[in-house]
């Protein structure tokens, strides 16, 4: 492989009109992060560049819904997400957002100079308008009937019921979602990048010249090209994000698409006045970390916009992921179905490595895989506590008995502990392999293999029997785990930072270099050692199965949400209504019907006299917790007998979505016998 003077790391940059959750961290920012410090330790010029993308429509539709600007939704959810990224460590240069002033003129050279030298095509085509709002209607502003599967809520780019992709003329009887009227179609002129002028150049890059890129990114890209690519339009008719800066483009901005990666470019202006060196000198290795739904912008569009521009450099790889399900069932966001990273730190404090573990060790690198709570629980306490835990702790325990913390000389090694020593250098080795191929559920599996190697050495040198009779013998035993456990600092680094912060302090050595791993000398005879706390501790089942209720709550509030409300029944006169009389009463005395399971008796005051109602909520109240309460009743329902109890009146009820019933009661206190009209 060729090498490079210097790295340039790109992060997908997360949409700024919601918080982040674990299949962001799976699929983008944990690879990412264990690349970027893998790329440090080895001494790399390496930057990482990450970023808020806050422009396009998803984030308009949010600030119309809350009744706040658009700057207020990206300013909110930047600051969460940010936060966040720092929480978990997340290691980048710098952390942008595409709102920011360098962007917006970044962005508007980068179309000058295409426009300028006539890379675009221009297009006047036929778009919804609404005439009440006085604006087009981006394809999320536009709802109605699906004709793939009847669902009535579909929007103008995609029925998330069936999940069919559609355009707004495909939608049966549209309407505005801002105003509810029904749009027409009306004239507007934008400008397009024509992808096919690229497809030659795009088939020979990628097809032929990266046929290195991982499976699942280099077969969608081939299915796109093979498909034949079509001019892509690089504005739309929007007022919030870049303006279009050419003549006649009053309300018009950039596409989303087309500005946010732009947003990589803007961010390293901030970081730093060398930003050039980084974009434009083919000395730099760029790569881009994503998920899958990122693949075609960032292996088509924005290589095919570097290309038209001309003086950047190309991404030499895109180790693009699929994506991480929840418990068996796709993380949905609007549905509430997802692991939220700000929760996650409020659950469980200080364990930021146990997620990021289990996230690498079941990361969806090829295919899309799952997260279960069950799993994450289990990674916890049979790998990092039982393995990696128990050795250190083993080792560091041993050490502070035996010589008061202090490293023994090594004395003569046999055949078992040369192998062992020359061990760590081969795991450092197929680590390396592997993070250098993006394989980082191997690199992970590789590098854990060092703390299974040091209990296998420890569980068969029985240092703890051997102390008995050959002390010596024990001092090269200790002094070889404590190398092991010096070693575990380096190679584990990446993928646990924080544990190893914690290890490197119980140690007391600071950060050692990538190549450092691998050396049997790393901890001197008489180095000071302290005795050690936990470096991961058990994760009981009741903290698992609050999670999990947790989720089936949020399923259970989805079902709710999406249950349909009864349909009205047949109309009733006004005079018909008015024979109703309705009445507020108060609950004097309440008691179970003996051999049924719903009934309750009640004693009702309802100031004009007390009367007995019978009422089938006994699965909702319990009879001493209502009474006292204040009711509504219809006062002059016929009397009826219901199981030999001569019921007089009926209390009003509302039925939840569920099935749940709720007493209709006065906001206020009231007389009883007071009239509802």
């Amino acid at each position: 492989m060729k090498k490079y003077k210097r790295h340039l790391i790109t992060s997908a940059l997360p949409y700024a009109n919601g918080p982040l959750h674990i299949g962001h961290l799976a699929g983008v920012y944990v690879p990412s992060d264990i690349y970027t410090r893998y790329l440090r330790m080895k001494g790399e010029d390496v930057i990482s560049i990450c970023g808020s993308d806050e422009h396009g429509v998803p984030i308009t539709l949010k600030a119309r819904n809350e009744g706040v600007s658009p700057q207020e939704i990206v300013d909110r959810y930047h600051a969460i997400n940010k936060k966040a990224f720092e929480d978990f460590g997340i290691a980048f240069d710098i952390y942008s957002r595409t709102s920011n002033l360098v962007h917006y003129e970044t962005a508007s050279e980068f179309f000058r100079t295409l426009y300028e030298k006539g890379e675009f095509t221009e297009k006047t085509t036929e778009q919804y308008y609404d005439e009440e709002a006085g604006c087009f209607l981006a394809d999320r502003y536009i709802m109605g009937t699906c004709p793939h599967c009847g669902n009535e809520n579909a929007y103008g780019d995609q029925c998330e019921k069936c999940g069919t992709s559609l355009s707004p003329n495909d939608l049966i009887n549209p309407h505005s979602t801002i105003s509810g009227s029904k749009p027409v179609l009306r004239e507007t002129l934008h400008w397009y990048l024509p992808l096919d002028r690229y497809e030659p150049w795009l088939r020979q890059w990628i097809l032929e010249d990266h046929k290195e890129w991982k499976t699942n990114v280099y077969g969608q890209c081939k299915s796109w090209i093979d498909q034949g690519l079509q001019p892509r339009a690089v504005s739309r008719d929007l007022d919030w994000g870049v303006p279009v800066p050419v003549e006649g483009a009053a309300g018009k901005v950039l596409y989303v698409w087309f500005d946010a990666p732009i947003g990589y470019i803007s961010a390293t202006k901030e970081l730093t006045p060398e930003w050039e060196k980084y974009w434009k000198d083919p000395e730099t290795r760029m790569i881009h970390f994503i998920g899958k739904d990122n693949i075609v912008f960032h292996c088509i569009i924005f290589p095919a916009m570097l290309r038209a521009e001309g003086s950047y450099i190309l991404p030499d790889n895109v180790p693009a992921n699929e994506f991480l399900n929840l418990e068996n069932d796709k993380i949905s966001t609007s549905r509430n179905w997802a692991v939220w990273l700000h929760e996650y730190l409020q659950d469980f404090p200080g364990k930021q490595d146990v997620l990021r573990y289990t996230l690498c060790s079941n990361a969806p690198e090829t295919k899309d895989n799952d997260f279960t709570w069950k799993d994450f629980q289990a990674r916890n306490n049979n790998e990092l506590v039982a393995i990696l835990g128990n050795f250190v702790n083993r080792t560091l325990v041993l050490t502070t008995n035996y010589y008061g913390g202090l490293v023994p000389e090594r004395g003569a090694t046999d055949e078992n502990d040369n192998e062992v020593l020359k061990e760590i250098g081969r795991i450092r080795e197929n680590t390396s392999s592997s993070l250098d191929a993006f394989r980082f559920r191997e690199a992970l599996r590789e590098a854990m293999n060092l703390a299974r190697l040091g209990n296998k050495y420890l569980a068969d040198s029985e240092p703890w029997k051997v102390i008995k009779t050959d002390p010596a013998r024990v001092k090269t035993i200790m002094n070889i785990a404590l190398q092991l456990t010096a070693n575990l600092t380096i190679i584990l680094e990446p993928f646990l930072p924080f544990s190893m912060d914690k290890l490197r302090t119980w140690i007391n050595i600071g950060k050692l270099p990538w190549d450092e791993a691998g050396r049997e000398d790393l901890l001197a005879p008489g180095h000071k050692v302290n005795a050690p706390g936990l470096l991961f501790e058990k994760i009981d089942d009741q903290e698992i199965e609050r999670q999990i209720s947790r989720l089936e709550a949020s399923k259970k509030a989805n079902e709710n949400a999406s249950s349909k409300v009864m349909p009205l029944k047949d109309p009733v006169t006004f005079d018909e209504f008015t024979k109703v009389d309705i009445r507020t009463a108060t609950i004097l005395e309440a008691e179970k019907v003996p051999k049924t399971t719903k009934l309750l008796k009640l004693k009702i005051d309802t100031g004009i006299d007390v009367r007995t109602i019978v009422s089938g909520i006994a699965e909702y109240y319990e009879p001493q917790s209502i009474i006292g309460k204040q009711i509504s009743i219809v006062a002059n329902l016929e009397p009826r007998k219901i199981k030999g109890i001569e019921s007089k009146g009926m209390i009003l009820m509302a039925e939840d979505k569920d099935g749940k019933l709720v007493m209709v009661t006065p906001s206020e206190k009231v007389g009883n016998g007071s009239p509802i009209k």
